[in-house]
C-alpha cells in the first residue's frame, strides 16, 4: 500500500467541504502563499513546532542540546540553523509541559483508511465525507488515490482540496477518485501570483478549465489579502474566469484574509510576511461583492 506524509487529522470539520468531514492535512507543498495559515505543510520532512506560552523556562530542553537552545526572558531561543531533528526529539521527550511538538506523520493508505472510517455515521448523516488537504495534497497523488479508492468502496465521499499546480496526467488520474474538488484561484494577473506565491499561475487556470470541462464538481475559493491580491480589477478578473468554467462550479467562497497561522511561523522560527494591522475591511468585501453581482457570480463570504 501507498504511505502518505501527513500532520493531523482534523475531526468534525464544516470549512472544507459539505456536511461534517475529516480533513486530511498533508505534508508539502510547492507554493509559498505570503498568508499560509499552515506554514507547517509546507516544506517536505519532520519538523518541531517550539510553543513559548507553553514553556516554564526549566531548562530541560537545553541540559539535552549542545547549546543550540538558550533561555531568554520569555522562553527559549532555539538555533534552527544548527540543532537536528534527533535533538529536538529529545527535547519533545523531556519537556514537562509539551512546548516542543512534531509535525509529521508516515502512515499507509491501509492504516488510514480505518482511521476516517470511524466517523462514516456522521458523513452519512450529513451529507458529509472526507477532505484531503494540505500543504499540497496533489503532491501525494498516489497516496491520496488509494486512499479515497478504500473510502469510496464505503460510501464515504471524498474532496480534493488544492491549488493546482499539479501536472494534468497526474492530476486527472486522481480526479478518478474524488467527488468534489476546493480550487484555489489567487489571482489572474500572473505577476500578481508571482508575487504572491513565488510561482505562475498558467498550469493552474489551465488546469481549473480541464477540471470543469470533464465535468468534476467544483467549489472556488478565493483567498483576499490587503496588500497583496486585493486589485479589484483582478478580482473582476478572477469572477470572469469562474464564469467561464460553466456550470461544474457549484459555489465560490471569498475568504477573508485572517491571521490565525501567525503564531505558527513563530514556533517554526519563521518570519511572519504580512504587516501586522493587515485586516480586510468591510466596505472592501462590499465593493467585491458589487463585482460579483455585476459579473454575476453569488458568492459566500467567510471570516
Amino acid at each position: 500500500m501507498k504511505e502518505g506524509f501527513i500532520s493531523t487529522l482534523q475531526s468534525y470539520s464544516t470549512k472544507d467541504g459539505p456536511g461534517i468531514r475529516t480533513t486530511v492535512f498533508c505534508i508539502g507543498c510547492n507554493l509559498r502563499c505570503a498568508w499560509c495559515a499552515n506554514p507547517e505543510l509546507m516544506l517536505p520532512g519532520e519538523k518541531y513546532m517550539y510553543f513559548k506560552q507553553r514553556c516554564i523556562r526549566c531548562g530541560s530542553c537545553i541540559k539535552h542540546c549542545h547549546g543550540e537552545i538558550s533561555m531568554a526572558e520569555n522562553g527559549c531561543v532555539i538555533d534552527r540553523a544548527n540543532i537536528d531533528m534527533d535533538t529536538l526529539r529529545q527535547c519533545e521527550d523531556v519537556c514537562p509541559k509539551s512546548a516542543y511538538e512534531k509535525v509529521g506523520t508516515r502512515i499507509t493508505s491501509a492504516a488510514l483508511a480505518p482511521k476516517l472510517l470511524r466517523d462514516k455515521e456522521f458523513y452519512t448523516v450529513s451529507g458529509g465525507g472526507v477532505t484531503f488537504s494540505g500543504g499540497e495534497a496533489g503532491l501525494q497523488a498516489d497516496f491520496v488515490y488509494e486512499t479515497a479508492k478504500l473510502l469510496r468502496k464505503e460510501g464515504v465521499p471524498v474532496t480534493l482540496d488544492t491549488a493546482g499546480l499539479i501536472k494534468w496526467d497526474i492530476l486527472s488520474h486522481l480526479l478518478e477518485e474524488i467527488d468534489l474538488v476546493l480550487y484555489d484561484i489567487k489571482s489572474i494577473d500572473e505577476q500578481i501570483h508571482k508575487k504572491c506565491t513565488g510561482v505562475s499561475n498558467q498550469l493552474i487556470l489551465d488546469n481549473a478549465k480541464k477540471i470543469a470541462d470533464i465535468p468534476k464538481p467544483m467549489w472556488i475559493r478565493m483567498v483576499l489579502v490587503p496588500d497583496w491580491n486585493d486589485d479589484l480589477d483582478d478580482i473582476k478578473k478572477r469572477f470572469e474566469f469562474i464564469k467561464s468554467l460553466g456550470p461544474a462550479v457549484k459555489r465560490v467562497d471569498v475568504l477573508k484574509y485572517h491571521t490565525l497561522g501567525e503564531g505558527k511561523y513563530y514556533s517554526l522560527g519563521m518570519e511572519y510576511p504580512i504587516a501586522p494591522g493587515t485586516v480586510c475591511s468591510d466596505e472592501f468585501i462590499d465593493k467585491v461583492s458589487e463585482i460579483a453581482d455585476m459579473v454575476g457570480i453569488p458568492i459566500n463570504i467567510e471570516n
